[in-house]
């Protein structure tokens, strides 16, 4: 199947009805925001805080009855999580374990159990489903009984040779077989990063030569399979400033056994009916993550109903564009294809690169053009599922975020979008924006990070510092925990 040529995505833009366009009042606000960019109100054209959706959603959309939203959750584990989140939210606490973890004191077998205790009974237990896929199937029983979904995280990354990478790929075949004794459709994705399957190394030649590739069409890469379009021409290409060599036979011989690795998981996924959704990275290695996605999509998503689904970044300037080529692309070959949409991370170190090689942030210049690039990407997706194929879920914390995506929902139809969209939120996190999503009757799914505590340590620091903002911005979640628990204690002593 011969890659194709399609419009420019700028003539796409045309098509697409953004969600604050006159034929709806309503636009999706993003997730929470990533680092150095504060929450804030969206704001209309002329300035004014956008709340059309408020009424439309009042109805079915309630986060204010906190006994409704909390009543599947026992007191203990409500005290438990309130405790975790005033600490996470209070920066020189998370500030001081972050240095600690990395310190020389680490290297004390005695003060490094100590602190791995504390870790293990406060902060893993909390934002981590288990030590293996057993114990998190079990945290996705007790999701299930509170009437939410798993997406189950093997959270490895970073592979360093291909002896690990068949390693990693295993915990992944190990997770899906494991859904197969877990109640039907309680897991609603595999979630992996390309990085714990394929080394560095390749991911970033292979990004180089993709990359010159585009810049120019005739450099040949014999080895380079059916895809959709990685890039627009908003891209940044500023991370290959010179031609690369092409691979080498060992480097080509790696990357076809990644190819084989998430050829692997993707049939595992599909006996099971387990859709796998790849993870977007840093934007140096973006092209081959891409690359690596389309190219399994094409072969495993048919009929309606995607397998493979990709990430789109939508603090990144070329998010909407590349979204909207890809989907053009998978819809001429009769593709099904599904997307994550999320903010993104990432943030601060995407910048630092960019500015040590003298070009501008790839990043939004500013929080309301993130917002609107956001809100495209959802309402394209949206209208997609509603009147096509693929599938989207939709990564948000922001609680007006939740409201207008409802209201653009019923706006649609709800019932041409139900079944092909997800909301989703961090395990541990945002719990009453999910349990208020499924009570006005949408698939909601959590985010359930497991694995070794050694293991996923570097996971959770890293977590700890993209997402400052998302840990220092839960105040109305924590606001909520304690007054159902204030109220329950009343309950108990009166």
């Amino acid at each position: 199947m011969a890659n194709r040529v399609i419009p420019a995505a700028s003539k796409l833009l045309k098509t697409l009805r953004p969600l604050n366009s006159a034929a709806s009042s309503t636009t999706i606000s993003a997730i929470s925001p990533p680092i150095g960019y504060a929450e804030k109100p969206l704001q209309s054209p002329s300035g004014h805080a956008i709340t059309a959706a408020d009424t439309i959603t009042d109805n079915i959309f309630n986060l204010d009855d906190v006994d409704k939203l909390f009543a599947s959750v026992s007191t203990p584990t409500l005290l438990r999580a309130s405790l975790n989140l005033h600490a996470v939210a209070f920066e020189p606490l998370v500030d001081m374990g972050m240095w600690v973890m990395k310190s020389r004191l680490m290297d004390t077998p005695l003060i490094r159990d100590v602190i791995m205790g504390i870790i293990r009974y406060t902060f893993y237990e909390h934002f981590c489903a288990g030590e293996n896929a057993v114990a998190a199937g079990r945290s996705v029983l007790e999701l299930n009984e509170a009437g939410l979904r798993g997406m189950l995280v093997y959270a490895l990354e970073y592979a360093g040779d291909n002896d690990a990478c068949d390693r990693n790929l295993q915990g992944f075949l190990d997770t899906v077989e494991a859904t197969k004794s877990l109640p039907p459709s309680s897991v609603s994705f595999i979630i992996m990063k390309i990085t714990a399957i394929c080394p560095m190394r390749v991911l970033e030649r292979v990004s180089d030569l993709l990359r010159w590739q585009h810049k120019d069409p005739s450099f040949k890469l014999p080895w380079k399979l059916d895809t959709l379009p990685i890039f627009s021409d908003n891209s940044p290409l500023y991370h290959t400033l010179e031609k690369p060599e092409p691979l080498t036979p060992d480097e080509e011989r790696d990357l076809e056994l990644v190819h084989q690795r998430l050829l692997k998981l993707s049939q595992k996924c599909s006996e099971a009916n387990v859709p796998l959704s790849v993870d977007a990275e840093y934007s140096s290695v973006q092209p081959a993550i891409d690359y690596l996605t389309y190219s399994s999509a094409i072969i495993y998503n048919k009929d309606d109903n995607p397998i493979v689904y990709g990430t789109i970044q939508a603090y990144l300037k070329d998010a909407k564009e590349r979204l909207l080529l890809a989907t053009k692309a998978a819809d001429d070959m009769g593709i099904p294809m599904g997307f994550k949409v999320v903010r993104g991370a990432y943030m601060s170190s995407e910048a630092k690169v960019a500015s040590s090689l003298g070009y501008k942030s790839p990043i939004h210049d500013s929080i309301e053009d993130t917002h609107a690039c956001y809100n495209d990407c959802a309402s394209f997706m949206l209208e997609k599922i509603a009147n096509g194929s693929g599938g989207v879920v939709l990564a948000s914390h922001n609680v007006e975020s939740g409201k207008l995506a409802v209201a653009k929902a019923h706006e649609i139809g709800i019932g041409k979008v139900r079944q092909k969209l997800e909301f989703a939120q961090l395990y541990g996190m945002a719990e009453s924006l999910s349990f208020g999503l499924r009570n006005a009757g949408f698939q909601v799914s959590k985010y359930m990070p497991f694995g070794p505590i050694e293991l996923v340590l570097p996971y959770l620091l890293r977590r700890a510092e993209e997402n400052r903002g998302l840990l220092t911005a839960s105040t109305p979640d924590r606001q909520r925990t304690r007054e159902v628990l204030k109220r329950r204690l009343k309950a108990a002593i009166f």
